[in-house]
């Protein structure tokens, strides 16, 4: 998380856009920025589960990070016109990727209805507009930050591979590649595909190191359980 802020900083400074595609390890249980965690999940079960917690900059709802890709892109806001313009020309490339794995991915048609924060449900539980689907059910689940300036923004989502621990979140009304093509589908497969479908010459750059300011706060439980 604090990478993909760190990032947030460097689109400001450089107007630079960046795609990043990594992973959790170990698995972790993230809860939007607004999340009010305590009322929704027992912390106490959770801790003797061992489960690992974080809270993300952005919104939106609980997502369980583990046989997935997790994508961040960084970019000036004017690069797209607007946050709602980038979600969904982000979201258009993502889906092209899933076509090229062979996933009738579609964006969801927009929707009267937007959950509440504190709806039950995880980011997967229901599409309201935009997100990427396939055969109606939820496949990627995406959420934003727009730096305190309207200069740059972040979006990162998840791209489930496969769907474990229903225990923890509910994926009642969301799809993962496996189960749609009904074959294992690995982290290096997909993020080929979703380099291919960037369209655009893509260089590594070095991140700082150690990890960036503000990383404290991510490992933060009262930062982590303020809601």
């Amino acid at each position: 998380m604090a990478v993909d802020l760190a990032l947030l900083a460097y689109a400001v400074a450089t107007s630079t856009a960046t795609l990043r595609l990594y992973r959790f390890n170990p698995p972790c249980l993230s809860f939007g920025r607004h999340e009010p965690a305590q009322r929704r999940y027992d912390r106490a079960r959770i801790e003797r589960l061992g489960i690992d917690v974080v809270r993300r900059p952005t919104g939106g709802r609980a997502v369980w990070h583990e046989h997935e890709v997790t994508y961040s892109v960084t970019a000036p806001l004017a690069l797209f016109g607007s946050l709602r313009d980038a979600y969904c020309a982000i979201h258009t490339r993502l889906a092209q990727a899933m076509g090229q794995l062979g996933v009738p991915a579609v964006l969801a048609p927009a929707s009267r209805h937007t959950p509440r924060p504190d709806a039950r449900g995880s980011c997967f539980a229901a599409a309201v507009g935009g997100e990427i689907v396939a055969r109606g059910r939820k496949l990627i689940g995406s959420a934003q930050l727009e730096d305190g300036t309207g200069t740059a923004f972040l979006q990162h989502g998840s791209i489930l591979l496969d769907i474990t621990r229903q225990d923890v979140v509910d994926f009642q009304d969301a799809t993962s590649l496996s189960g749609e093509l009904g074959r294992p589908v690995g982290f290096h497969e997909v993020a080929e595909h979703v380099i291919k479908s960037w369209g655009a010459r893509l260089e590594p750059i070095a991140l700082e190191r150690p990890l960036p300011l503000g990383t404290a706060r991510f490992q933060d439980s009262s930062w982590t359980w303020r809601r």
